[in-house]
């Protein structure tokens, strides 16, 4: 749909009200049409001592969107649209992708630098708390942040991946779960050099971007893995995925770590057709936590469940956020 006043001038016998009315229509649909890979501002932090690349749009409190594997910020591009309007929203290239600094070194990789490239982000935005969103490898971080860093998360929103006690329980007991995590265990104990096989084929730039569902964006895709470091890829799982634990029946007496409760409310979607993370790794998720929980479980979506279910994801996101927002 064309956004130019042509368009406006055959509704000139309207009363201003209504010629009003029409008007914000028109706009919010332009708005709702604006594409991030556009429209989008760009800027790096180099708080954490590697430049660390981040899209924004919009004004107001942030929000900070943080992919996961294999993505880079563009995943975002729904929820940025949906949520710019009133907030600050900013997506990062995590290290190792697209535009983002790749150290060599697999310790590189370790959890804690993670957190310090959010924290920088942060910093480099000039605000001192934000919401975080976090997807896969994303919501690890996240998850991290909110409980080492409760001072700078004012909510915490997660996509498809449970709580590290959570993830760690159903690695013990969840025999379903101990099968979908093969794939990380390749990825874990391989060579740190040698080339990888994903889901029984070469670890490539193109097959990386097999889930994009559409043509065009799935060019994007693979532009921005070719631009990447597959070996900083892998190297999330050899220095962040869990050690798979010894099987053992019920959970009623498994010790589990003891973490610092998170802070902040926590906002769940999880898509139940996910073939990496068994939604039973939600269950007790509340006993780690010290404020409210909400969960959403989406049938029909998969992983990806921002991209499965864009539309549901954003609007509840934005309904979720403006009551919280409100309240805080």
């Amino acid at each position: 749909m064309s956004c130019s006043t042509s368009a406006i001038k055959r509704y000139q016998p309207c009363r201003p009200s209504c010629l009003a009315v029409f008007l914000a229509w028109m706009f919010l649909v332009c708005d709702l049409q604006a594409d991030p890979w556009t429209e989008a501002s760009h800027h790096y932090s180099e708080k954490s001592g590697l430049r660390i690349h981040y899209a924004a749009m919009g004004q107001g409190p942030l929000v900070l969107l943080i992919h996961g594997f294999p993505d880079f910020w563009y995943t975002w591009r729904d929820q940025m649209q949906a949520l710019s309007r009133s907030y600050r929203v900013v997506a990062m290239d995590q290290r190792g992708y697209n535009l983002s600094d790749q150290p060599e070194a697999k310790e590189a990789y370790e959890m804690s630098y993670l957190v310090k490239d959010v924290l920088g982000v942060i910093e480099a935005e000039g605000v001192t708390e934000a919401t975080l969103v976090g997807h896969d490898w994303g919501g690890a971080v996240a998850w991290q942040v909110a409980i080492r860093h409760p001072e700078v998360t004012r909510n915490l929103i997660i996509l498809n991946l449970p709580h590290p006690n959570g993830l760690m329980r159903e690695l013990t007991v969840n025999e379903t779960q101990r099968q979908h995590s093969a794939y990380a265990q390749t990825l874990k104990y391989g060579s740190h050099s040698d080339p990888k096989v994903f889901f029984g084929q070469a670890m490539t730039p193109r097959h990386l971007a097999g889930w994009v569902k559409e043509s065009e964006v799935r060019d994007r895709y693979i532009e921005a893995f070719e631009r990447s470091s597959m070996s900083g890829m892998i190297a999330y799982y050899q220095q962040n995925y869990p050690e798979l634990p010894p099987p053992r029946a019920g959970s009623e007496t498994l010790a589990l770590p003891v973490t610092t409760k998170v802070q902040a409310p926590v906002l769940i979607f999880h898509g139940l057709e996910d073939q990496a993370l068994h939604p039973s790794g939600l269950n007790q998720t509340w006993e780690w936590l010290e404020a409210e929980m909400t969960l959403m479980t989406l049938p029909g979506a998969g992983h990806f469940v921002h991209r499965d279910k864009a539309s549901v994801v954003s609007s509840t996101m934005l309904t979720w956020l403006e009551a919280h927002h409100s309240t805080q």
